[in-house]
């Protein structure tokens, strides 16, 4: 029934083939044509997929299938152990479809209009295809080596769309920086996976639980390893650095990798593992839960001070998937009656984050468009300028700030309550951090939407005769990028009313969702108070606590801004430590050492050969004379001997 699946995969492929070999030949309108519509028939199928799975209905021990309508053997290893491609179907591989496939063809249509008349039109949707391809291809692998495949091939795709202006030495920086530290993630990941290999016998999801059990140790520490190449794709501390470089790419590139993509696929990975990790390696998880509570705080304060309004949405992304780590490491049990409700709030937070994230985005894209800048300063007042754009980001910040009835706050409020379930510290500590969120978030809003508008200073500059050049009003975006904000708000608006439980749970089985009275109204409460802090001190200009704050806090407020300097940490530890402390005296070692004695052999070999080469003389004479020594040394020996 399920076969018309593997269309899923294979149109986006195809897409990418014929924009790759033949875009060029193409106009910008046929080829952004081709790559729209093959993501429009993905989604439907995957809408498809989703409703026809879902509404079969569970089976009879309440859960619903795990279907496979492909799988082969593409590599065999041993008898036992061989490397399978396939797609498998279940509760959150098709919510995944669902996700990927919404935001990629939002993205898709909005590039239309973003990416009009940009050099290598063409190339950019062959980029966001096979991106959307590898994607596809990771959260429907039937097993681990499938997903590592896609995984990598994700990587690569972000590689191609980050430095996607190759010609800026920014985005040039971006791509490698992206692709180097991800990589390096990736090799634990690849060593997790062969020892989880050896020792459970098998790739698959599902292995024999008595060779886990006879694995012992290995088994949380394939677990572990795995985590790394999760933890550098979804830019968890501290391999967060690629991330908010990741910028230069075109803003639809960072919707696409920000909100659906590339940053959910180390939680993904957890939520896959999850019934091994919470079986084998419950201490990894619970370790994975404060690294995500430390990411989640550190990049909200880092958010607080940043003025690129796309890289505060990048630190923005860093701190809600944290939110997604923490939940899923804080569950105790598969039971989500009794300490597992955070798989489904992760899942359900995954699920409304990736569509106002790439409301976010996409609105930040249109603001961009119409101001031609990053910078919050030649912004402010632009409510009036774009009306549209103005109310779909006020909708996706009141989604993320946790506010009811928009989608992030049911979302977040289960995650809240699964950390306050772990323990009242993670509780109170998560709880600070979505205050934060609130803040930000908020401050952003004030300081593109209210305040003094940079375009009417600069034009009554211009009217006094101060500036030469007539600044450019600021303008609403054109309708292929006003439909899709249009869209993702309405889903944000609704998405939080879905019974999420009924569909994916810890273990498998219908969960209702029940509110937390006393969560909620602290949740709202302090997500309130954010916003409220950041009407007082960004809503006007020059505000007096605002810049007393700034003031006595320049200090740290430098450092927020400047990353609390990791990226100069980075640079020190790789230069001046792995480098110059390591690299150069094996490199030394290896070129005086190793070298030098290969280098001995062979001279030695050269000055023996030349003292040796007169009985290779050619002259028979000396050959005699050679031959007769030998034997009268031959004689003498014998005569001792004997």
């Amino acid at each position: 029934m399920m076969e018309f699946t593997i269309f899923i995969l294979a149109l986006p492929l195809l897409s990418f083939l014929i924009l790759a070999l033949a875009g060029m030949k193409l106009s910008h309108k046929v080829a952004g044509c081709i790559g729209t519509l093959s993501l429009a028939m993905v989604a439907l199928l995957s809408y498809t997929a989703a409703a026809l799975y879902f509404g079969a209905g569970r089976a009879a021990d309440g859960l619903f299938p795990t279907l496979v309508p492909y799988n082969f053997t593409w590599l065999p290893l041993t008898e036992s152990l061989q490397i399978e491609m396939g797609i498998m179907l279940d509760p959150i591989s098709v919510m995944m479809l669902i996700v990927i496939s919404t935001v990629s063809l939002m993205v898709h249509i909005y590039s239309f209009g973003y990416m009009k008349g940009e050099k290598g039109f063409q190339r950019y949707y062959a980029f966001l295809s096979l991106f959307t391809f590898s994607m596809l291809g990771l959260v429907v692998a039937t097993n681990i080596f499938q997903m590592y495949i896609f995984w990598e091939l994700v990587g690569v795709s972000s590689y191609l769309l980050i430095g996607f202006y190759y010609t800026k030495k920014a985005a040039i920086a971006a791509s490698k920086k992206a692709f180097i530290v991800t990589r390096f993630a990736d090799l634990f990941f690849l060593v997790g996976i062969l020892f989880y290999g050896y020792y459970a016998g098998t790739f698959s999801f599902t292995p024999d639980v008595r060779l886990l059990v006879s694995a012992g140790i290995i088994i949380p520490v394939a677990l572990g390893l795995m985590f790394i190449g999760g933890a550098g794709k979804s830019a968890m501390f501290p391999l967060h650095i690629w991330l908010p470089d990741a910028m230069e790419g075109p803003t639809p590139v960072s919707a696409l990798i920000h909100a659906a993509t590339m940053v959910v696929a180390g939680v993904y990975l957890v939520a896959r593992m999850f019934p091994i990790f919470i079986e084998f390696a419950p201490e990894v998880l619970h370790i994975i839960a404060y690294i995500g509570a430390f990411t989640a705080l550190y990049a909200a304060i880092v958010a607080c001070v940043q003025t690129d309004i796309k890289r505060v949405l990048a630190f923005s992304t860093i701190s809600q998937i944290a939110f997604m780590m923490v939940a899923l490491g804080v569950c105790t049990s598969s039971d989500p009656h009794a300490g597992g409700v955070g798989y489904m709030a992760s899942m359900f937070h995954l699920f409304t984050h990736a569509m106002f994230k790439g409301l976010l985005f996409l609105g930040a894209g249109a603001i961009i468009h119409a101001v031609h800048s990053n910078e919050s300063s030649m912004m402010g007042g632009l409510r009036k300028y774009m009306p549209v754009t103005h109310i779909t980001f006020l909708i996706a910040c009141l989604a993320i700030a946790g506010i009811p009835p928009f989608s992030g706050f049911f979302s977040k409020d289960e995650i809240l309550t699964a950390c306050y379930d772990y323990s009242l510290m993670m509780g109170v500590f998560m709880s600070i951090v979505a205050a934060l969120t609130a803040f930000y978030m908020f401050r952003l809003y004030y300081l593109i939407f209210w305040g003094k508008s940079y375009y009417e200073t600069q034009l009554s500059l211009f009217r006094k005769g101060r500036i030469e050049e007539q600044p450019h009003a600021p303008h609403e975006a054109p309708s292929t990028m006003i439909i899709p904000l249009a869209i993702l708000a309405a889903i944000s608006c609704l998405s939080g009313f879905i019974p999420f439980g009924k569909f994916v749970s810890s273990n498998g089985e219908a969960y209702e969702i029940h509110l937390n009275i006393s969560v909620a109204v602290s949740s709202i409460l302090l997500a309130v108070t954010g916003i409220a802090i950041a009407t007082i001190m960004y809503m006007r200009e020059n505000n007096r606590i605002t810049h007393i704050l700034k003031k006595r806090s320049k200090k740290f407020i430098t450092a927020a801004y400047h990353r609390f300097y990791m990226d100069e940490l980075w640079l020190f530890v790789t230069k001046k430590i792995i480098f110059r402390g390591i690299s150069r005296p094996i490199a030394w070692f290896d070129k005086k050492v190793i070298d030098g004695f290969m280098d001995l052999l062979a001279t030695a070999t050269q000055a023996f050969a030349r003292q040796i080469r007169v009985f290779q003389s050619g002259n028979i004479q000396s050959y005699c004379i050679w031959f007769l020594h030998g034997v009268m040394i031959l004689a003498l020996i014998l005569i001792f001997l004997v």
